[in-house]
């Protein structure tokens, strides 16, 4: 059996951003997707355009729309509207395409795409990863990328990633038409939902909707109620649209990502920002950061991968560590946090910015920090 020396363990933008980065230094990768015709995702995502600089090929032919405008609401009244037409873009990207992009351009550089492969057991020997999928076919490898998602059950049973984890209750709703929302406009609502909000984005023929709640656990989202008023403000039948429920890792403090061989990225590693819910930018930031330290590793760079974890740490989970902050105060005290956090003068554009990747949570936190500090004296 030929020894691969990397094994990705889910095929989506975490895992295929891995894959590429891996493939293009010229490693044997197998990039491993437990469904049989990979299934292509309707709903949209949006991220910043800064992750361009991250890839040596263009991205834009899987952006569906470039946003300009930032609206709030609070109880589908009391707007505020922020412009980031002259900071960095802020990209809405229907996640079928962007996925399939992605794949297309690990495959090209060399990485090899196995599926239907569902990984049901991992076992490690002699420093090789040995993978057995329900199929009955076995894999090695040297080292092994776990990139399956949320639901993935191998963080746990190699003991990695956070101690408790901290999940976000989401639906998602695909809608034909535009509505009454703006082309080039995001939507925030946050009076509506509790303990969390609810954001809308168009597509070239739709709008992708979301509604997800932060705290309290695994706790359900009672939808209805919320989409009866959600959906006519923006323009369609209470009824309509697609829709998906699902479970969202995010980050709930700082932790090893890694272990004898072995990282966790994206979804799996729990990286989904924990205010806004955030979750393909640090998916592909992680896929590169874990080729990169993967690289070093094979190449006896480094002696083992806690380069990687320190990495994480430093580019994300600093600033998610005040993102959690700001989401326990804000989602427990929302009103309040509306009219201090939302609708303060400065504070649209301080949210554009993050949106688009231009400032951190630790950078607003520190503005907080200093503002009350000049109160004081």
């Amino acid at each position: 059996m030929t020894i691969k020396d990397v094994l990705i363990i889910g095929a989506g933008p975490a895992g295929s951003t891995a894959a590429f980065k891996l493939a293009s230094e010229n490693y044997k990768v197998a990039l491993l997707e437990k469904n049989p015709e990979i299934i292509s995702n309707p709903c949209g995502a949006g991220m910043a355009s800064s992750v361009q600089r991250w890839f040596p090929f263009d991205l834009k032919p899987a952006v569906d729309n470039v946003i300009k405008e930032v609206q709030f609401t609070w109880n589908l009244s009391d707007q505020v509207i922020a412009d980031i037409s002259e900071s960095e873009p802020f990209w809405i990207v229907q996640r079928g395409q962007f996925d399939e992009l992605l794949r297309d351009k690990a495959a090209n550089a060399g990485a090899e795409i196995i599926r239907p492969f569902n990984v049901i057991k991992l076992e490690t020997e002699k420093k090789i990863w040995r993978v057995t999928s329900g199929e009955g076919l076995h894999l090695e490898g040297k080292t092994l990328i776990i990139a399956d998602g949320s639901y993935s059950p191998w963080p746990e049973l190699l003991n990695l990633g956070p101690k408790k984890q901290r999940r976000a209750s989401t639906i998602s709703i695909q809608l034909k038409g535009q509505g009454n929302l703006k082309k080039t406009a995001a939507k925030f609502e946050f009076g509506l939902v509790h303990h969390g909000f609810a954001w809308a984005f168009p597509l070239n023929d739709g709008v992708s909707l979301g509604i997800g709640t932060f705290l309290g656990g695994n706790q359900i989202l009672k939808s209805e109620n919320i989409l009866n008023k959600m959906l006519p403000s923006l323009g369609f039948e209470s009824s309509d649209g697609i829709r998906k429920e699902e479970l969202l890792n995010i980050w709930n403090g700082h932790s090893n990502l890694h272990g004898d061989n072995v990282v966790l990225i994206g979804d799996a590693g729990s990286l989904a920002d924990p205010f806004l819910a955030e979750g393909l930018r640090p998916a592909l930031m992680s896929g590169c950061e874990a080729a990169k330290h993967l690289n070093y590793w094979l190449k006896g760079e480094v002696k083992d991968l806690s380069s990687y974890s320190d990495a994480i740490k430093k580019k994300w989970g600093k600033s998610m560590a005040w993102g959690k902050r700001i989401a326990q105060v804000f989602y427990r005290f929302p009103r309040v946090g509306y009219q201090l956090g939302v609708k303060r003068a400065t504070a649209p554009k301080r949210i554009a910015e993050i949106l688009s990747g231009e400032m951190s949570y630790e950078d607003i936190a520190q503005r907080v920090i200093r503002r009350l500090i000049l109160q004081k004296n």
